[in-house]
C-alpha cells in the first residue's frame, strides 16, 4: 500500500523535475512581478484621470470616460489582448507581444480602478470640499492635500484586490507568447511531458506572492488608518 501511494505521488509531483524547473520558473516570476507593477502603476494613473473625467460636469470628458469603462468592463481581458496583438495588424499597427500585453493589462486596470477611485472620492463628506474652498484652495490642491489621502484609505482594500488579480491575470499573456511564469511552465511541461509538477509549482508561487501582498495591504491600511476619523 505504501509503495502504491509513493508511486502515485511521484506521478503527481516529480521532485527532480521541480529542482530543474525552479530557476526558469523564478525568472518567469520576476517577469510576472515587474509586468504587474508596471501595469498597475499605469493603470492607477489612467484610473485617476478617468475617475475625474467621469465626475466632470463637461460631457466631452464624462461620456468618453463612461464609454471606456463600459467597453473594458464589458469584454473579457483575453479578448482585449487578442484584439491588440492579432487585430491591430489588420489596420497596419503591429505591437510586440510584451507591448500588447502591457497596454491590454493597463487599460483593463485603469477601467476597474477608476470606479474604485471615483467611489472612494464620492465617499468623502462634502464638508471637506467646502472647508477647502473657504481656504481658497484650488481643485487640485484640495484633491492632493485633503481628498486623496482620505480616499486612499477607502480605496485601498479594493485596489489591493485588483493588484492581486492582476498578478494572476498576467498568465493570460502566455497566450501571445510573453515569457512570464505561466509561459515558462507550459514550455517546461511540454518538454518534460509533465504539466502537473510545474503547474503545482507556479500555483504555489502565485499563492506566496499574493500572501505577501496581503501582508503589505494590512500594513498600508494601518498606515492610512489615521486619515479616518
Amino acid at each position: 500500500m505504501d509503495t502504491l501511494q509513493a508511486i502515485q505521488w511521484e506521478n503527481l509531483f516529480d521532485i527532480n523535475l521541480a529542482k530543474e524547473a525552479a530557476p526558469q520558473l523564478l525568472i518567469g516570476l520576476l517577469d510576472t512581478i515587474w509586468i504587474s507593477l508596471l501595469t498597475m502603476g499605469i493603470g492607477l494613473i489612467l484610473g485617476l484621470f478617468t475617475a475625474v473625467a467621469r465626475m466632470s460636469g463637461n460631457p466631452l470628458f464624462r461620456y468618453p470616460a463612461r464609454a471606456y469603462i463600459s467597453l473594458i468592463r464589458g469584454t473579457p481581458l483575453l479578448v482585449q489582448i487578442f484584439i491588440l496583438y492579432f487585430g491591430l495588424p489588420v489596420i497596419g499597427i503591429t505591437l510586440t507581444p510584451l507591448l500588447a500585453g502591457i497596454i491590454g493589462l493597463s487599460l483593463n486596470v485603469g477601467a476597474y480602478t477608476s470606479e474604485t477611485i471615483r467611489g472612494s472620492i464620492l465617499s468623502i463628506p462634502k464638508g471637506q470640499w467646502e472647508a477647502a474652498q473657504s481656504l481658497n484652495m484650488t481643485y487640485w490642491q484640495t484633491m492632493r492635500r485633503i481628498i486623496i489621502p482620505q480616499a486612499t484609505r477607502v480605496a485601498l482594500p479594493s485596489l489591493a484586490n485588483t493588484f492581486m488579480s492582476l498578478v494572476k491575470d498576467t498568465s493570460l499573456l502566455a497566450m501571445i507568447t510573453v515569457q512570464e511564469m505561466f509561459y515558462q511552465a507550459k514550455v517546461i511541461g511540454a518538454r518534460a511531458f509533465d504539466y502537473m509538477t510545474v503547474f503545482i509549482m507556479i500555483a504555489v508561487f502565485y499563492w506566496v506572492v499574493c500572501t505577501l501582498l496581503s501582508f503589505v495591504q494590512d500594513k498600508l491600511e494601518r498606515r492610512y488608518g489615521r486619515y479616518v476619523a
